[in-house]
């Protein structure tokens, strides 16, 4: 392990984030958390899936 993160560990052990910090970090984490989830359910919409076009028309 890195000696920069034992460093990071004593600073966060003597000023801990603050509570409105740590909700928004598990907020975001939860909302990635219900898209994967919407994702593995229902699946990835066609209209978001980007076509490969080629090189049709492109010679010179």
């Amino acid at each position: 392990m890195n000696p920069r993160w034992f460093l990071r560990m004593a600073l966060w052990a003597r000023n801990p984030p603050s509570r409105r910090r740590i909700q928004i970090v598990f907020g975001t984490i939860a909302i990635c958390a219900v898209i994967y989830g919407y994702e593995q359910i229902f699946g990835w919409p066609d209209a978001l899936t980007a076509e490969r076009i080629g090189n049709k028309g492109l010679k010179p």
